[in-house]
């Protein structure tokens, strides 16, 4: 049985950097999750962020630049917390890997997360297309990436492998 990685905020958990949840409302997630496919992780809490924690977004550059290290993910207040966006982008591999998780359905805008689309790193709530650092890594590695509102075309994909 092929498994999926999953932002660990989708499955409910209030571990946002706001101790918000992201909830997914889908009979295919349902039956993702009875069927033991659902693997949980965050890579903020796991890079040792606190819930609640202060705004990050990434900074006049993109994901690729920042796994490259020539890039910034930010917080709000100025610091700079790259490495351990980088650290938990890494744990997360690790963790899918382990897990044998061949997708993700990750949350969209995430610095982390975001599949389509982050936050444009001026913190006014523009954004731009691409990838979150975590997104990015996995995707490098070979893992197709999804955001949550795409369970049905993340659902076809899982049924081509299975076919």
């Amino acid at each position: 049985m092929h498994k999926i990685l999953v932002s660990g905020c989708l499955n409910g958990r209030p571990i946002r950097f706001n101790s918000t949840a992201v909830s997914v409302e889908s009979e295919i997630w349902d039956r993702w999750d009875s069927e033991g496919r659902l693997v949980a992780f965050c890579p903020e809490l796991a890079a040792g962020f606190p819930v609640p924690r202060a705004p990050a977004e990434i900074v006049g550059s993109t994901a690729s630049v920042v796994l490259k290290g020539e890039g910034r993910v930010e917080e709000d207040n100025g610091t700079d917390v790259t490495n351990e966006f980088i650290d938990g982008a890494r744990l997360t591999a690790q963790r899918a890997k382990a897990e044998g998780c061949i997708m993700a359905v990750l949350t969209d805008g995430s610095p982390s997360c975001g599949t389509t689309y982050t936050y444009d790193g001026t913190f006014t709530g523009g954004t731009v297309e691409g990838m979150g650092v975590t997104a990015q890594l996995l995707h490098d590695q070979g893992l197709r990436v999804f955001p949550e509102d795409q369970i049905d075309e993340a659902d076809r994909y899982l049924r081509s492998l299975d076919e």
